[in-house]
């Protein structure tokens, strides 16, 4: 027997938002992970885009380089904590507001991604190309999330205690952990 209630998708805005961003990225297979899990958070979250803070997140959980980057110890428990008092309430003051540094272009084909988010994507690809890489590694993206001043992930970093300038540096220098 059929149903007579019939079967809708989802129709929120943060729903709408992030589907399909994974796909539209451009980051590859190797980082499909985080992207999804970014968009699980924004859809359990109720925000609107996929932001730095969430792909962060993202990236901290799934890849042990970008964990590598920040050390062992209180420096990684602190931004952890933080991230996650972020996604159970600490963030709504982000809630409903569009991440965007204010004079970015507007990217193309980055459907689900806040305006800053997708500038940090592309300047992760552009990275790995410098590299002579196709792939886009997780510190990659770790090093774009945390170079912009306006970014929510600067934000995270800096409360955990740590610069986002030092944690470039970690990347540049291979991945040692940051001091703090």
């Amino acid at each position: 027997m059929r149903s007579r209630i019939p079967r809708q998708q989802a129709q929120w805005p943060q729903a709408q938002a992030a589907r399909g961003a994974d796909g539209d990225a451009g980051l590859g297979a190797g980082l499909a992970e985080v992207v999804a899990g970014a968009r699980r958070r924004v859809v359990r979250g109720g925000d609107r885009h996929i932001d730095t803070a969430h792909l962060l997140h993202s990236l901290l959980e799934s890849d042990p380089e970008v964990r590598a980057a920040f050390g062992e110890g209180p420096t990684l428990a602190r931004l952890l904590g933080y991230l996650v008092q972020r996604s159970i309430g600490y963030g709504l003051r982000w809630q409903g507001s569009v991440e965007d540094s204010g004079g970015l272009p507007v990217v193309e084909g980055a459907a689900g991604f806040s305006p800053l988010a997708a500038v940090c994507v592309t300047r992760a690809r552009e990275r790995a190309a410098r590299r002579g890489d196709t792939a886009v590694r997780g510190t990659d993206l770790l090093a774009s999330l945390v170079a912009d001043p306006q970014a929510r992930a600067v934000e995270v970093v800096r409360r955990a205690g740590v610069e986002p300038a030092e944690v470039i540096k970690g990347v540049e220098q291979g991945g040692r952990g940051v001091s703090g």
